[in-house]
């Protein structure tokens, strides 16, 4: 099945909240997306398949990531955020100031891992759904 950025869009046009996060994995995948990656510092994507990559353009003005982690608040940020407390841009800010450079969605193992600048990795988690 081949998937295009356009169909990827309209999935996430329905996100209103982390809240929302479960349905939409749920709906990339059926599309044939195996995995993704979300780049904080404009907020393009790369989504993969088996064998295509869709690329969603960049969906802000650029943002500066933090040089320095900071797990913690990140953490306590990105909990608040998946109960529907924050928007997206308001996430998107947040992984910038605590050092968050990007996130790969393995739609596969259903994880989510976020990197920091260097491609470290901060936190791995697995998604609900």
């Amino acid at each position: 099945m081949m998937f295009t950025a356009e169909d990827v869009k309209a999935a996430h046009s329905k996100v209103k909240s982390g809240a929302d996060f479960p349905a939409y994995i749920q709906e990339i995948r059926s599309m044939g997306v195996t995995h993704y990656e979300c780049y904080v510092s404009d907020g393009h994507t790369d989504y993969h398949s088996s064998s295509h990559t869709a690329r969603v353009a960049p969906k802000y003005p650029e943002v500066q990531i933090a040089e320095t982690v900071d797990r913690d608040t990140f953490v306590i940020e990105l909990k608040a955020h998946q109960h529907g407390k924050t928007d997206y841009m308001t996430f998107i800010r947040m992984c910038a100031e605590t050092g968050i450079d990007k996130w790969i969605i393995d739609i596969s193992a259903m994880t989510c891992t976020y990197y920091d600048k260097s491609g470290g990795k901060v936190l791995e988690e697995t998604i609900p759904g």
